[in-house]
């Protein structure tokens, strides 16, 4: 069985909206993108790009696509993630059936969750997913994620989409892994560990 993956860029107050650029995802007035860009430094630029030379297939929510797919087909930079990105195949999820034009894309549509157990049962690379936090919420509701990147940068940015939105559901993390860049940013990789335990100092 082929694992699902989460990479996500977090502010310390636990946004993910919009890190890679001013026009990327202005929903809700955000007026904060591109927050990511002045703390990249070597040791990151290392880990994304031993995530780009493993195998993979992309599990999207369809914002994040959109997103990707205005952009990694047409650029000429930063090739080492648009090669792995545009050959890839790439799901969508989608509570809608828009037209897919960026080359290897399949869509999910109506109810995912079957799809994407599916998928995970099926020979091939790891699921990765990028950004896309409805659908984070959704595998995490159902217990299908495997493993979360989390690159927590040292900033606050007040409002936004968070990752842990209203509605996650009380469960156990275990730190598998974390590197820290020159710049303050935390890469900190966590995998499920069951139930949530509570207890008392009383």
């Amino acid at each position: 069985m082929r694992k699902i993956i989460s990479t996500t860029f977090l502010t310390l107050d636990g946004v993910m909206q919009a890190p890679g650029g001013p026009e990327e995802d202005k929903n809700g007035g955000f007026a904060h993108g591109g927050w990511s860009f002045h703390h990249w430094d070597e040791m990151m630029g290392k880990v994304m790009d031993g995530f780009m030379k493993t195998p993979f297939e992309l599990l999207l929510g369809r914002k994040t696509y959109d997103i990707f797919a205005a952009h990694w087909p047409k650029t000429d930079k930063d090739q080492e993630v648009a090669k792995p990105f545009n050959s890839t195949k790439k799901y969508v999820a989608s509570h809608k059936s828009p037209k897919l034009e960026w080359q290897n894309s399949i869509l999910l549509t109506n109810d995912v969750v079957p799809q994407i157990k599916k998928l995970k049962e099926e020979k091939g690379p790891d699921l990765w997913v990028h950004g896309s936090g409805n659908l984070i919420q959704t595998l995490l509701k159902h217990h299908l994620l495997d493993r979360m990147h989390l690159w927590i940068f040292p900033i606050t940015v007040g409002n936004g989409k968070r990752l842990f939105a209203e509605g996650t559901q009380a469960e156990g993390w275990k730190l598998v892994d974390s590197k820290i860049a020159s710049s303050g940013v935390i890469v900190a990789t966590y995998e499920p560990a069951g139930k949530l335990k509570t207890g008392s100092f009383a």
